[in-house]
């Protein structure tokens, strides 16, 4: 990918813009997570959250987005599928599947950007361990998100928790700032070291999304040249929120 690295510090009033942003992209997740049941197909999904953007103004900067274009307005990534799954007609949801769901939202020219997975009925322990692992991630991460802090502490923060845990971060797709573009500097994998990286700031918007993977920290790309498989088939699972840095404490720009 060819993203747009240098970052941009937000006034207080683009940080307004993002949050509403941010709500819009809540309110499409929010719509998504109540049709998680057994027979809705993935193209449904999308369908409902480009229903709920439309009534707000606003689109998907998914949709059209690389080489080939994504086709869609959200991506549906379920079990083994990590992140960038395309929603289509065909593809049903099953008792006890992981689904993960991620939307982009541009409102006013800024982007919101969040992602989630949760389970279809009852899920297996395992399954539900790497979903809390995954989100405790997320939130360390936000926990970071300080002036006085670096990037590789955010970074870290993740690595830890789901290491921890037994379990294994990607290596090859990361967090990144967020604004007028939907990818922005910088770039925050999911692993670090402490005291590396660049100074978080004021002003600063970051999309932090966990991408953990049970069993490797290997992937591949299933032939659409979209979608992300663990290497051995093994669950994955995807949280993010648009998180800004305040002089204060992080201000998580995607929440209802």
């Amino acid at each position: 990918m060819s993203w747009e690295r240098q970052i941009h510090v937000k006034s207080p009033a683009e940080l307004d813009e993002m949050r509403e942003a941010g709500r819009i992209n809540a309110t499409v997740l929010a719509t998504v997570r109540a049709l998680l049941q057994p027979g809705v197909s993935t193209a449904d999904l999308n369908a409902a959250a480009e229903k709920v953007l439309r009534s707000h103004g606003c689109f998907s900067p998914f949709k059209g987005y690389g080489s080939p274009p994504f086709p869609a307005s959200i991506t549906v990534s379920i079990n083994e599928e990590l992140v960038h799954g395309i929603p289509n007609s065909k593809r049903k949801l099953k008792q006890g599947d992981i689904v993960s769901i991620d939307c982009g939202t541009v409102y006013n020219g800024f982007v919101g950007d969040s992602a989630f997975t949760a389970g279809v009925g009852e899920i297996s322990p395992e399954a539900v361990k790497l979903l809390q692992v995954t989100e405790q991630a997320l939130q360390a991460a936000i926990d970071k998100m300080r002036p006085g802090n670096r990037t590789g502490d955010v970074s870290l923060a993740i690595q830890q928790v789901v290491e921890e845990a037994g379990y294994f971060v990607t290596r090859e797709y990361t967090g990144h700032g967020v604004g007028r573009q939907m990818h922005e500097g910088p770039q925050v994998p999911n692993y670090g070291m402490a005291g590396r990286g660049l100074p978080l700031r004021p002003g600063m918007t970051i999309a932090l999304e966990p991408m953990v993977l049970i069993g490797t920290e290997t992937t591949r790309v299933k032939a659409d040249q979209w979608t992300v498989v663990s290497a051995d088939s093994s669950l994955t699972a995807h949280f993010e929120h648009s998180v800004a840095v305040t002089e204060n404490d992080p201000l998580i720009l995607t929440v209802l």
